[in-house]
């Protein structure tokens, strides 16, 4: 995920860095902080495809910071895993969930869902050089 930094706010070691991607705000926490992250730095952002939750309807009243919409492109079904290809824009990526809770949800190709992603989940895997 290509993201712009929007904001940062730091109290000793704790920072909480904002994000633009795509036009949504996303937030992560993060104890380290690479000296080249600055603001309107260009990042590639990374999250483990386990920590990419799903939803079929927006939930309101959470405390996780990022909650946005995402398009179903793929679904693959192991025996105990499903693996699910979601695009949010140009950009494509994976959340691995059970196969129980893939076939509970009754996810199919195409559907828009809801996808949910901590703050401390979320990070810088690089920055960008225009």
């Amino acid at each position: 995920m290509i993201a712009r930094v929007k904001d940062i706010k730091t109290i000793d070691s704790l920072n909480i860095v904002e994000f633009d991607f795509n036009n949504i705000t996303l937030k992560m926490m993060s104890l380290e902080l690479h000296k080249e992250v600055k603001l309107e730095s260009k990042v590639k952002l990374l999250v483990k495809p386990s920590n990419v939750i799903i939803s079929k309807n927006y939930i309101e009243d959470i405390s996780l910071s990022n909650q946005t919409l995402a398009k179903i492109v793929a679904i693959e079904n192991g025996e105990l895993l499903s693996s699910i290809s979601l695009k949010i824009g140009d950009t494509t990526f994976e959340s691995i969930i059970t196969k129980e809770s893939s076939k509970r949800l009754d996810l199919q190709e195409g559907n828009i869902v809801n996808i949910l992603i901590k703050a401390s989940d979320l990070s810088i895997l690089r920055v960008l050089h225009d």
